[in-house]
């Protein structure tokens, strides 16, 4: 019975091996594989289960599939064997007669040369086609064999006068036209999904409620209002001074501003039907269903929260409200159609605000302009989980198993697309997420990049040790990345530090997904590499959210911050510091970045200046510095392994948009940047 179990495991893609941090293999027990198969409606508790479950997997290999893909100028195999004439109905309208041909047991349709979403009309099937070109677009598209650098931005630390506490489309307009007027050409964001309206002490952004939609507090509703008309409805009541942002303060100000916005909006404009108003309900109707479900989630969360002892947590949520059409969500959407449309505004105007944001980026020079952050997977109590919950993974949370950094394994809370439930959609929710990503965007990067291949997954309650891979259709999402890719003009990033198999970083150069090589990462043993050895297909970065700074990690802070929560070994670590701070200035120093003294840990300002210089050094054809970095600010914005016990995603920059550039030393890090 146990190898019945393993052996169904294997054929729905779950791994029953693995090979650890330090390359021994490892093997799953049958009780966690029994969890995740019963989780992917596998049952597998009898022979009568494991036989029918067989079935099922069978099912949907065949004939039942009616959605695949292919790449320009290559054959297409289709599992079931014919040998008909057939006719390809091409996206564009055009229809072409093609001829199938059977071979090893499939059949084999012609190379299509035209990419697109087309249609294969069989005798009595029709088959949904996705064409692709081989590969993304690169930077070699954008800015053909030029080297340029952007900035990594946390939208919410930005400031600008008249803001509700926080940063916003408006906060980064401005910072769009000062950093093109300095050389940039692309401005990285991290995710601007939606979070929960109803409940503002939940910020994390890569926890989203829903990552087809966006964060309506980021909306800038100057951008169709105008600031005249926003100031006679403006209370501005928000603590906007600080280190760090009152999210439950700040949040509620700006909502009550959108609030009066839309009740006014509704009560003039929609009422009369044309001009904005004609826009709006475009833009509904082109949301559709998926819009209604999320701003009625909305709405209905935010009512069960006002409840007396409510508390959220994705575990209380009733399950009984998890379906729209449930007579709970059904009554209340009857019962409030204007609180529901207000989200539907919200999410208007934050649309309407970043496309305005991308278009002044290109307008004004950047060749990339914005790249957004797709985050790797949603909260299983959001709007994606309510509405879809088809299309995600119940009883099962995303993570990584045990290894040097996290030696209990990572469970990070989140769900992910299920590739059962994609093949059943026809891949339909994962070309929307692309999209969405990509509306307003001259890029895009993918979160935890090797997730298109293989997913930790932890059974609910289980220990993050006790999980398993799931692998996932490459070659289908590579395919549907590329073409998404090519038809909004945008570049792929994949992120892709940490255990990478080989393999995987290799399929990722050919289908044009850039890596992320990171200065801390990039070793030779003990010595720090040269900039010559990083890798041509790679974004150069000095760090990122997740790790120190420059001149946190010169300083010590990092270590210190740790200590202080009981997360490291500061005796150790500040030992090892020692060491690292001198291997890294002695890079410096032969890669002739400087001629100086290695600085001390106290007067990080110079290794800031230099670390900068030395990874624009680069083959790279982008520089990817972030903010904090460019400012010489001690203080990363988020710190894994914490939660409440320390400010992440608060920091707010001391210093409005338009004056972030204004210091000398700024200046100087810009030009290194603008030199390359």
């Amino acid at each position: 019975m146990d190898d019945a179990v393993r052996e169904l495991a294997r054929d729905a893609g779950i791994a029953d091996e693995w090979i650890d941090a330090a390359g021994k293999p490892q093997r799953v027990s049958v009780e966690t594989l029994r969890s995740i198969l019963t989780a992917l409606a596998l049952p597998c508790a009898s022979p009568t289960d494991i036989a029918e479950s067989r079935a099922r997997l069978s099912e949907q290999a065949g004939h039942a599939r009616t959605f695949f893909t292919g790449t320009v100028g290559t054959t297409i195999r289709l599992p079931d064997p014919t040998d008909e004439v057939a006719e390809l109905m091409l996206e564009s309208g055009g229809a072409l007669p093609v001829r199938l041909r059977e071979q090893d047991g499939a059949a084999l349709l012609p190379a299509v040369n035209t990419p697109g979403y087309h249609r294969l009309r069989l005798r009595d099937l029709e088959i949904a086609l996705a064409v692709a070109p081989p590969r993304c677009i690169t930077f070699d598209d954008v800015a053909p064999g030029e080297r340029m650098y952007g900035l990594g931005v946390q939208l919410y630390s930005l400031q600008r006068e008249g803001c509700c506490g926080f940063g916003d489309a408006a906060a980064l307009r401005e910072l769009v036209a000062s950093a093109a007027h300095e050389g940039c050409d692309a401005i990285a964001l991290s995710p601007t999904h939606s979070l929960f309206a109803g409940d503002s002490a939940h910020y994390g952004p890569y926890s989203p409620s829903n990552r087809l939609f966006l964060n309506t507090l980021y909306a800038d509703p100057a951008t169709v209002f105008g600031r005249a008309h926003i100031a006679k409805l403006s209370a501005e009541d928000a603590e906007s001074s600080g280190d760090l942002i009152n999210w439950p303060k700040a949040a509620s100000a700006k909502y009550a501003l959108l609030r009066r916005l839309w009740d006014d909006f509704a009560a003039n404009e929609l009422r009369a039907g044309e001009g904005l108003a004609q826009d709006f309900v475009k833009f509904v109707h082109e949301g559709g269903e998926r819009l209604r479900e999320h701003a009625l989630f909305e709405a209905l969360h935010a009512h069960w929260l006002a409840q007396p002892d409510a508390k959220w947590s994705w575990r209380d949520w009733p399950a009984g409200w998890r379906a729209p059409a449930g007579p709970d969500a059904a009554n209340f959407a009857a019962a409030n159609p204007h609180e529901i449309q207000f989200h539907m505004f919200a999410q208007w105007l934050a649309g309407r605000s970043f496309a305005a944001v991308q278009q002044d980026a290109r307008a004004q020079g950047m060749r990339i302009g914005l790249i957004s952050d797709v985050a790797v997977g949603m909260n299983p109590g959001g709007s994606h989980a309510w509405s879809r919950a088809q299309d995600l993974l119940p009883g099962l949370s995303v993570g990584a198993p045990p290894d040097l950094l996290g030696p209990r394994g990572q469970d990070w809370g989140l769900t992910a697309f299920s590739p059962q439930g994609l093949l059943a959609a026809g891949f339909e929710p994962f070309i929307a997420t692309l999209r969405a990503a990509m509306r307003a965007a001259g890029g895009v990067r993918i979160d935890h990049a090797m997730g298109l291949k293989r997913l930790w997954l932890v059974p609910r309650g289980a220990s993050p040790s006790e999980g398993a891979y799931l692998s996932y259709p490459l070659d289908d999402l590579l395919r549907l990345i590329a073409l998404e890719s090519h038809r909004h003009r945008a570049i792929v990033i994949g992120e892709d530090l940490g255990t990478v198999e080989p393999e995987f970083r290799k399929r990722m150069e050919e289908a044009g997904i850039a890596g992320m090589d990171v200065l801390w990462f990039q070793r030779d043993g003990m010595a720090f590499m040269k900039p010559a050895q990083w890798r041509r297909n790679a974004v150069a970065m000095t760090s990122t959210h997740d790790l120190p700074t420059v001149a946190g990690w010169w300083s010590g802070v990092d270590i210190e911050t740790r200590a202080k929560l009981g997360l490291g070994d500061e005796k150790r670590e500040a030992k090892e510091r020692v060491r690292d701070r001198k291997a890294l200035w002695r890079s410096f120093r032969k890669g002739g970045i400087t001629t100086k003294n290695e600085p001390l840990p106290s007067q990080p300002e110079s290794a800031v200046d230099v670390a900068i210089t030395f990874t624009t050094r680069s083959p790279s054809p982008l520089a990817l510095i972030p903010m904090e970095d460019v400012l010489g600010l001690a203080e990363q914005p988020n710190l894994p392994g914490t939660i409440d016990e320390h400010p992440n995603w608060r920091r707010r920059l001391d210093k409005p948009s338009a004056e972030l550039f204004d210091s000398p030393q700024v200046r100087a890090r810009l030009e290194a940047l603008r030199k390359r």
